[in-house]
């Protein structure tokens, strides 16, 4: 199995990498995988696409210009277990998705595109003009799928899709107003 300090050392010719977090994402157990590496300029992201096709461990990698940016997550929120972990490897995280969508409109766009969804949750308010949505699927596979997804038109808007860094957990129930 390629770790992420295999991807770093591959990647960290190609110039100034912006963080070592080279996530692999995916399940685990597949040779269907795939990471983020962000450089610190886009000269440096133009080299890595040469490297597609080298073979490390053995497979070739398949490097292809991302469509999302890697953005930090508050650490709190992140996998705390294996199973958070599992979970991870089959969510998503949407944006740019339009008001006028509902909720059983983004789980019918994601199962017939991709596979059954077992968990959706999808957020906004009126301050923003788009919501988000981390959408939990039964399988991995369907998960990897759904990132082909990202510039599909969902009402009026091209939605933006990647891998999800945190798990769908339950919601706390909220105290009552008395």
């Amino acid at each position: 199995m390629v770790t992420e300090e295999q991807l770093a050392a591959l990647f960290i010719n190609c110039g100034q990498l912006q963080v070592v977090d080279c996530r692999v994402c995916g399940d685990p157990n597949s040779v269907l995988r795939f990471a983020f590496v962000e450089f610190t300029d886009e000269e440096s992201a133009r080299a890595a696409l040469s490297l597609s096709g080298t073979m490390l461990g053995f497979y070739p990698v398949r490097v292809l210009p991302s469509k999302t940016a890697i953005l930090p997550v508050n650490p709190t929120f992140l996998p705390s277990s294996e199973d958070e972990r599992e979970l991870c490897a089959r969510t998503i995280y949407c944006t740019n998705i339009d008001k006028k969508v509902t909720q059983a409109d983004v789980k019918l766009f994601f199962q017939s595109l991709c596979g059954e969804v077992s968990r959706l949750r999808l957020l906004g308010d009126y301050q923003h003009s788009t919501r988000i949505a981390f959408v939990e699927f039964v399988l991995a596979e369907s998960a990897m799928a759904a990132l082909n997804c990202s510039g599909a038109i969902l009402g009026s808007l091209p939605l933006r899709v990647s891998p999800s860094k945190t798990p769908v957990r339950p919601r706390n129930p909220r105290p009552h107003m008395q």
